[in-house]
C-alpha cells in the first residue's frame, strides 16, 4: 500500500504526468489478390512497369503489408511517434518508415509553435493521411506520392507556427535536413510508377535492370536514397490553410541542395547526388458527403557524373480526386497526369516520358477494424528507354487488386 501510494505521489508531483504518459498503438494488415495484364516485369524488380505487380508477379494470392504505428504523449507538449512496416516489396522486409519526436507547448492563445526532430515524411501528401502514411481512398497512392514514399524522408528539423481564427488556421513550416543526396534517381532513372510501396529508413532501392550495361556493371543495381555525400543542409518550406469545415489548401518549396558533383561509392556501385527541387500546390476540400482532392508539383532533378556532362531532368505530375462518404461505402475515382524530360535533347535516347493514369476504387467498412478494397488501375505511358527492352515505348499496363485489411 505505501509503494503504491509513493508512485501515485511521484506521479502528481511531475508536471501533467498522470494525465500525459499515453501510450497507444495501432497499426494494420494487408492480404491481397491481384492480377495484371502487363508484358513487363514491375519496377520493383528491376523492370520498366509502372504499377506495383506485373508480368512477373507470380501468384494471384500476396502479402499486401503490415505496419504497427506507436503514439507515446509523454507530456502534455512532447509526442513520440514511430512506425514499423513490414513488406515483402521493399529491402529490408522491416523496418522504420519514420521516428521522430514533436514539442509542442500549451497554447491559450491564437498563436501556436512546434518543433519536430527525427526522421519524417515531407508535409506533402494530401491523400496519405491512414495508418502508417497509407490513403483512406485508394489502395496506389498517385504517381506523386508514390515517388514521395520511395525517395523523399526528412531528416533533421522542422519548425512550425500557426495561428488559429474564425476563418482556419494558416500555418508556415520550415525545415532542414541532411542525408537525402540521391533523392530524384529514380524519376530520372526509370520514371513515374503508381504503387504502394513505401521505403523504410534503411532502404536499398532497385534501379531498372536495363540500366546496368550501359553503366558497365552487372543486374540487380540498388541504390540507398537516404545517403550523405556533400555535407549540404537542404531544406523545404510550407504554408497552409486549414478552413472550418475541413478544407485545407498548401503551398511547398523543397530543395535538397544537393551538390550534383559528388558521390559515395557502397559496393561496387556508385551512388550520385541529384540536386532534387520542386513546388507543390495542392487542396483538399469537402462537398457534402463528398471530398475532393488536387495536387500539381513542378520542378527538376540533375547530376553531373563527369566534367562537362550535365543532365537535368525537369518533371511535373498531378492528379485529381473525388471521393464519397456513403456510410460503409466509400468509392473514389482518380485520374493522374505525368512527364519527364530529360536534357539535353541531343543525346541518343534522352528518359524522357509522358503518361497518364485512372485509379477507380470501391472500400467497404462492414466493421470499424475491416476494410475491404476493390481497385482497377489502368496506366498508359510511353518511355523510349523501353526500347533496351525490346519493348514498345508504349505500354498500356491494367492492374485488379483485392485487398482484405485488419485494422487494429
Amino acid at each position: 500500500m505505501r509503494r503504491r501510494s509513493t508512485i501515485a505521489w511521484m506521479l502528481l508531483c511531475l508536471p501533467g504526468a498522470a494525465v500525459a504518459q499515453d501510450f497507444q498503438w495501432h497499426g494494420y494488415i494487408d492480404a491481397r489478390l491481384q492480377s495484371s495484364s502487363s508484358d513487363e516485369n514491375s519496377w520493383i524488380d528491376g523492370g520498366l512497369g509502372k504499377t506495383r505487380f506485373g508480368a512477373d508477379a507470380g501468384n494471384a494470392l500476396q502479402f499486401g503489408g503490415a505496419a504497427l504505428v506507436g503514439t507515446w504523449q509523454v507530456t502534455p507538449s512532447l509526442l513520440a511517434v514511430t512506425d514499423v512496416q513490414a513488406s515483402a516489396a521493399t529491402s529490408p522486409k522491416i523496418g522504420l518508415l519514420d521516428a521522430y519526436v514533436r514539442y509542442r507547448p500549451v497554447s491559450t492563445t491564437p498563436w501556436r509553435w512546434s518543433v519536430k526532430l527525427g526522421a519524417f515524411f515531407p508535409p506533402i501528401s494530401l491523400e496519405n493521411d491512414g495508418i502508417a502514411w497509407t490513403s483512406r481512398w485508394t489502395l496506389t497512392p498517385s504517381a506523386i506520392d508514390t515517388w514521395v514514399g520511395e525517395e523523399l524522408r526528412t531528416f533533421g528539423a522542422e519548425f512550425r507556427l500557426e495561428h488559429r481564427g474564425n476563418y482556419g488556421s494558416f500555418g508556415f513550416g520550415l525545415a532542414a535536413f541532411r542525408n537525402n543526396d540521391p533523392a530524384g534517381e529514380l524519376l530520372a532513372t526509370r520514371g513515374w510508377a503508381l504503387g504502394d510501396v513505401t521505403s523504410v529508413l534503411a532502404s536499398r532501392l532497385r534501379e531498372p535492370d536495363v540500366l546496368a550495361g550501359l553503366v558497365g556493371s552487372s543486374a540487380p543495381l540498388h541504390f540507398d536514397p537516404f545517403t550523405e555525400n556533400d555535407g549540404r543542409t537542404g531544406w523545404h518550406g510550407d504554408l497552409t490553410w486549414d478552413a472550418p469545415g475541413g478544407g485545407k489548401l498548401s503551398l511547398l518549396r523543397y530543395d535538397n541542395r544537393a551538390d550534383p558533383e559528388t558521390f559515395s561509392t557502397h559496393g561496387t556501385h556508385t551512388v550520385f547526388s541529384w540536386h532534387t527541387r520542386f513546388w507543390s500546390l495542392g487542396g483538399r476540400w469537402p462537398v457534402g458527403d463528398f471530398e475532393l482532392l488536387g495536387q500539381w508539383i513542378d520542378g527538376s532533378t540533375s547530376f553531373e557524373p563527369a566534367p562537362d556532362f550535365y543532365l537535368d531532368s525537369k518533371f511535373h505530375a498531378g492528379y485529381l480526386l473525388v471521393g464519397w462518404n456513403h456510410g460503409k461505402w466509400s468509392p473514389a475515382l482518380r485520374y493522374d497526369r505525368f512527364r519527364i524530360r530529360q536534357l539535353p535533347d541531343f543525346l541518343p535516347a534522352p528518359l524522357s516520358e509522358n503518361g497518364s493514369a485512372w485509379t477507380a476504387a470501391l472500400n467497404w467498412r462492414p466493421k470499424e477494424w475491416l476494410r475491404v478494397t476493390g481497385e482497377l488501375l489502368r496506366v498508359d505511358s510511353t518511355r523510349n528507354q523501353r526500347l533496351l527492352e525490346g519493348l514498345s515505348p508504349r505500354q498500356v499496363e491494367t492492374q485488379a487488386q483485392l485487398s482484405l485489411r485488419l485494422l487494429f
